[in-house]
C-alpha cells in the first residue's frame, strides 16, 4: 500500500491510496454490502455508475451464509460478486456487540449462536483473519470487542486490553496467511481498531499503544452506539491526534452527512454506514436541504426530481410523484431508486469534500452544508 496525503485544510486531509485492487481517493464513503450486495437490488454495475470506490462486506455474515471457504473456491469475494475495485471486510467483532444475547467472550475468542439457525460458532483473532483471507478482501479489520460506549470504566478497560492482545494475534496470523501459496490476496492489508468508549484517557492510551504496531491503517470503533454527537466529536478530537497522521484513519459505522463532514474535519479518511441504503428502502432520501420522506402526501403531485441538479439514475429520469407511487404500491423499483439516489448523494458529497480540501476551502463547504441542512429542518 502507498498512502500519500495530497492536501490538508486544518485537520482535514485528502489522500491518494494505491492498493492491490486499485486506487482509493480519500475522504471516502464505503458502500455497505453486508453479504456481498447492497440491500435494495443494487448491482456492482450500479455501484460503478454512482461513484462507489470501496465496497464493504461483513465477515460474520458471509461466514455463516454462504461460507468463506466456498467463496474462496471462486477466487475470493471480489470475483464472486464481480467487483474489480477495493473491498474492506469487517472482522465480525461488531457482532460481539450486536449479538450480545447470543455470545460468550473469553480470552481465546467469542462463542456465538448463529442468528440464522442457532448453531454454535467460535470466532477469535485467528479465525477472523482466516475467514477474511478466504474472502481475499483488500483491507481486513482486526478482530475486536466493541464495548457499549456508556459502559462502566472497569469493563471498558478490561475489554480494550483484551482487544489489544487480540490485535497482536491478528497481525501475526495475517503475516502467516499472506505468505501461503494458495492465499487469495497476498497483499491483504490490516487495520487495527481503537476502542475505549467515551473515556478519553483510555482511548488515547490505546491509540498510542496500537500506533507502535505499525499497521497499515487505524480505525476508531465503538462510536455511534449510544453516545451523543457531541460526545462522539469530543472523543475524535482527543484520539485522532494520537493515531499516525500518515496512515489511513477510519471512523466505523458513522453516519449522517453532517457526522461525516465533522469526522473529516477531525482527520478521518474512511467512513461507512447503513443509513443511505436503509433509509432509502423506507422512502427517506437525502438532499442538501436535509432528508425527505417520499411517503408524505405533499409529494403526490410533485413532478420534480428528488433533488434538482442531481445526476443519479433516479433523478435523471423520475419524479418524486412517480417514486412515491412505487413506494406506496410496494414496488421494489421504488426502494431501488431511493437507495441509488442516497448512495449517489453520499459518494458525490465525498467527491465535493475532496475537492474542497484540495482547493483549500473545506471550512467554507463545511459551513454551507451545516447551514443548508439546518435550514431544511425548518
Amino acid at each position: 500500500m502507498k498512502y500519500e496525503i495530497i492536501a490538508e485544510d486544518g485537520r482535514a486531509k485528502s489522500a491518494h491510496i494505491e492498493t492491490a485492487h486499485g486506487v482509493i481517493e480519500t475522504p471516502v464513503f464505503m458502500n455497505v454490502g453486508t453479504v456481498g450486495a447492497i440491500k435494495g437490488a443494487v448491482s456492482t454495475a450500479d455501484l460503478k455508475e454512482i461513484g462507489c470506490q470501496v465496497e464493504l462486506s461483513n465477515t460474520y455474515h458471509l461466514h455463516v451464509r454462504t461460507g468463506d471457504e466456498l467463496i474462496k473456491k471462486f477466487g475470493g469475494l471480489r470475483k464472486f460478486m464481480h467487483w474489480d475495485r477495493p473491498v474492506l471486510t469487517d472482522s465480525g467483532g461488531f457482532q460481539v456487540f450486536s449479538l450480545a444475547s447470543l455470545r460468550k467472550i473469553k480470552e481465546e475468542g467469542v462463542s456465538f449462536r448463529s442468528h440464522i439457525d442457532g448453531h454454535p460458532i467460535f470466532m477469535g483473532p485467528e479465525e477472523s483473519m482466516r475467514i477474511q483471507s478466504n474472502l481475499g478482501s483488500t483491507i481486513a479489520m482486526a478482530f475486536d470487542e466493541c464495548p457499549p460506549a456508556l459502559a462502566e470504566r472497569p469493563y471498558i478497560e478490561q475489554s480494550v486490553a483484551r482487544t489489544t492482545r487480540w490485535l497482536k494475534r491478528c497481525k501475526a496470523e495475517m503475516k502467516r496467511l499472506n505468505s501461503l501459496e494458495d492465499t487469495v490476496n497476498p497483499d491483504q492489508l490490516l487495520f487495527g481498531i481503537n476502542q475505549g468508549g467515551i473515556l478519553e484517557d483510555v482511548r488515547i492510551q490505546n491509540a498510542e499503544e496500537i500506533s507502535e504496531m505499525d499497521l497499515d491503517g487505524y480505525a476508531v470503533g465503538g462510536l455511534a452506539v449510544g453516545e451523543t454527537h457531541e460526545e462522539m466529536y469530543s472523543t475524535l478530537d482527543a484520539v485522532v491526534p494520537h493515531l499516525p497522521r500518515k496512515k489511513p484513519t477510519y471512523l466505523m459505522g458513522v453516519g449522517t452527512p453532517l457526522n461525516i463532514i465533522e469526522g473529516v474535519a477531525r482527520g478521518i479518511d474512511f467512513f461507512d454506514c447503513v443509513y443511505p441504503s436503509r433509509n432509502g428502502r423506507h422512502g427517506h432520501v437525502y438532499t442538501k436541504m436535509g432528508k425527505l420522506n417520499l411517503f408524505n402526501k405533499q409529494y403526490e403531485l410533485d413532478d420534480k426530481p428528488i433533488e434538482e441538479g442531481c445526476q443519479c439514475p433516479a433523478c435523471r429520469d423520475y419524479s418524486r410523484a412517480y417514486i412515491r407511487h412505487l413506494l406506496k404500491a410496494g414496488e421494489m423499483l421504488g426502494m431501488r431508486l431511493c437507495t441509488l439516489h442516497n448512495l449517489y448523494f453520499y459518494n458525490k458529497m465525498m467527491e465535493d469534500i475532496r475537492t474542497s480540501i484540495r482547493n483549500g476551502c473545506f471550512e467554507d463547504y463545511r459551513r454551507e452544508m451545516h447551514e443548508s441542512m439546518e435550514a431544511g429542518k425548518n
